[in-house]
């Protein structure tokens, strides 16, 4: 039926959707109340509308929040700025050690103590999977001392990441520090554990989007809740960590150390997984309720 709904002369609907026996004009109330100017079918269609829309922007919103920490998680996994040292004089440094730091460095028998004291004299970075020193280009015994630094980094192999950590660094005889050496390993399986079950989750959305149901953004909002929770456990493993090395081998004085910009990117993602987390949760309760609620009304 092709009515026409006229108020005060200021608006008009084309109601569609109204019941036969409506009259053709229905004066409004100065409130503006909806219930007050529309008919029941009407009133459900207009308020599913605004539920819809209430949910279609938490979802975007957190479909966003989780792109963003998707995106900072992988960057802070990716590079090797988790930890920094900055000494004063790296090259004189070099120089003062017979230029054999790199050669140390590098080898495959380079203990934790060895490769911790070259980065303390070279303007060391530690990442996840990286360690890296500032050394001069040339660095050949016949060459004299240079300011022209170079950066060269080299991977921990996946053994050196279950390898075990000894109470004293270098000194196998002293015995396991199991918590070092289960921190060591936790952090390096945490990050892997929060990227996987972020894309799981996104998988979920999509068949979500497909069956074009809310439903299972609740199993998307849960999964980047304990994605959050595994952020948050790689933070808390890394900064333990470091703070038992450093009870080890203390800083020496002209060296300064410094949680780099790849932590603060894992320390961002984690409150953005749980803000996506409570949104998507939250849009699929609230519509599954509110939806019950509107089914009983237009059946009553």
């Amino acid at each position: 039926m092709n009515g026409t709904v006229r108020a005060e002369g200021r608006f008009v609907f084309h109601a569609l959707d109204w019941p036969q026996d409506t009259n053709n004009t229905v004066p409004l109330k100065p409130s503006g109340s909806i219930g007050a100017v529309c008919p029941e079918r009407l009133c459900a269609s207009l308020k599913g509308a605004m539920m819809d829309n209430r949910f279609a922007t938490a979802l975007v919103i957190a479909c966003v929040l989780s792109l963003i920490s998707t995106i900072y998680m992988a960057a802070s996994i990716g590079t090797d700025f988790w930890y920094e040292y900055h000494t004063l004089s790296p090259a004189e440094n070099v120089s003062e050690a017979g230029r054999s730091i790199w050669e140390e460095f590098v080898s495959k028998d380079a203990d934790e103590k060895t490769y911790t004291d070259a980065l303390f004299r070279c303007n060391g970075t530690v990442g996840l999977w990286r360690r890296c020193i500032t050394v001069p280009k040339n660095s050949h015994w016949y060459s004299p001392p240079e300011t022209d630094m170079t950066t060269n980094c080299i991977s921990f192999s996946l053994s050196d990441q279950f390898v075990e950590k000894y109470i004293e660094p270098g000194n196998h005889n002293s015995g396991t520090d199991l918590n070092r050496t289960y921190l060591w390993r936790l952090q390096f399986l945490l990050p892997f554990v929060s990227i996987g079950l972020m894309c799981f989750g996104a998988l979920i959305g999509l068949c979500a989007c497909a069956c074009r149901s809310l439903y299972p953004a609740i199993a998307t909002g849960v999964l980047h809740f304990l994605a959050g929770l595994c952020t948050l456990g790689l933070v808390g493993c890394y900064v333990a960590g470091i703070e038992l090395l450093h009870r080890k081998l203390p800083l020496p004085e002209d060296v300064r150390g410094e949680f780099g910009w790849s932590f603060c990117l894992a320390c961002v993602s984690a409150p953005l997984q749980f803000m996506a987390a409570a949104l998507f949760i939250w849009a699929a309760r609230t519509n599954r309720k509110e939806f019950t609620l509107l089914k009983a009304y237009r059946v009553a």
